[in-house]
C-alpha cells in the first residue's frame, strides 16, 4: 500500500469520528444556542454589537430607558443611523437628550458608530416581570403545604421505609 493511500484512509477515518463524535446528543446549555440565536436576528436588525440591545438601560440611563427602546440601526451614506421607538409623549424630551445620548452610545461602541438617532413615536411594549421565585403561586383556593405538615410527612415516610423489608 502506498503512502498517500494510508494518509487518505487515515484522514476519512478522522472526519468520520469527528461526525460520530458530533452526534453523540450530549447536552448542551441553552444559553449558547439562544445568545447564537438572538445574535443572528439582532444583526439582521442592523446592530452591530448585540450587548447594546442587552444593555440597553445601562447605556442609555433610567429614563430614557423607560420611553424608548432601539428598534434598527442602518448604515448610510452620512453614517450610522439608529432608530428609536419612544412613547408618543416622550419626543420632546429624547430630542433635547440626543446629543448627550449620542455621546453615551459612541463611548460604549466606540468613537464616531453612531452619527445620528431617529425618533420614531409609536406604542412600547411595557417590560415583564421576572418572578424572583421559581416555584408558581399557588391557584387560589389551593393551599400550600407548611412546615408541620411537610415534617408529618417526612415522618410517615421514614416510618414507611424501616417497616418495609430490604430486598423489597
Amino acid at each position: 500500500m502506498s503512502q498517500s493511500a494510508k494518509k487518505a484512509r487515515m484522514q476519512v477515518a478522522g472526519a468520520l469520528s469527528k461526525q460520530i463524535a458530533s452526534r453523540r446528543g450530549w447536552a448542551k446549555p441553552v444559553s449558547a444556542d439562544a445568545t447564537l440565536l438572538s445574535d443572528k436576528a439582532l444583526q439582521r436588525a442592523g446592530f452591530p454589537d448585540p450587548s447594546l440591545i442587552f444593555r440597553w438601560q445601562e447605556i442609555a440611563g433610567p429614563e430614557t430607558a423607560r420611553v424608548a427602546q432601539p428598534v434598527r440601526c442602518r448604515k448610510g451614506p452620512e453614517g450610522t443611523v439608529l432608530t428609536l421607538k419612544c412613547e408618543p409623549s416622550a419626543s420632546v424630551f429624547l430630542q433635547h437628550e440626543t446629543r448627550s445620548l449620542l455621546d453615551r452610545l459612541n463611548a460604549f461602541l466606540g468613537h464616531g458608530a453612531i452619527s445620528r438617532i431617529r425618533i420614531v413615536p409609536g406604542a412600547l411594549r411595557p417590560a415583564r416581570d421576572v418572578a424572583s421565585h421559581p416555584f408558581p403561586k399557588p391557584a387560589p383556593g389551593q393551599k400550600r403545604e407548611t412546615g408541620a405538615q411537610l415534617e408529618n410527612a417526612l415522618d410517615r415516610l421514614e416510618k414507611l421505609r424501616k417497616s418495609t423489608p430490604k430486598g423489597a
